[in-house]
């Protein structure tokens, strides 16, 4: 029997409603995705928040502190961020808060970029275990996993997530 708590569109529905809500008197917003899993929720957001023309996304690789040990991903993108970071507020978006150093990779790659007024921080879920105190505005659920575990988030072709607990 499936698990309910990993039901990644009922779970993307909570979240998208925290953003809306969150995000009513925000002024300047733009929407960036964490490459792969928070990139696709950030397209999704942007789409139902009417906010195409203000969604970049962020390839961390080369910003996280344990890019020697780590290396890269099999498949790099570049970042894309084609707005004015200056003065926005900036919804960053991943799928899965774990230890926080891809979060703090992704804002010290967003001040690369500008200033903004604000960075907030949406997570599909919030797995804890944080080696840095990184704390999400928006998270859908908290789920523990042991640290032999990681969530992953795949989107079908016609869009749809789900979410598969994998041994690492």
């Amino acid at each position: 029997m499936p698990n309910p708590k990993l039901d990644a569109e009922a779970l993307y529905q909570v979240l998208a409603k925290q953003v809306r809500t969150g995000l009513a008197q925000a002024d300047d917003v733009a929407i960036v995705g964490i490459y792969s899993g928070g990139a696709w929720l950030a397209e999704r957001l942007a789409a139902e928040l009417q906010l195409k023309e203000r969604l970049g996304f962020i390839d961390v690789s080369f910003y996280r502190d344990d890019y020697a040990k780590k290396g890269l991903h099999a498949e790099v993108k570049p970042s894309q961020i084609p707005f004015e970071v200056d003065g926005a507020t900036i919804v960053l978006v991943d799928d899965v808060l774990y230890t926080g150093r891809t979060t703090r990779a992704a804002i010290n790659e967003l001040f690369d970029y500008g200033r903004p007024a604000r960075i907030m921080l949406a997570a599909l879920i919030d797995r804890g275990g944080r080696e840095l105190p990184i704390a999400a505005d928006f998270v859908a659920d908290t789920i523990t996993l042991s640290n032999d575990q990681q969530l992953v988030l795949q989107r079908a072709d016609d869009g749809r997530f789900s979410l598969t607990v994998d041994h690492a």
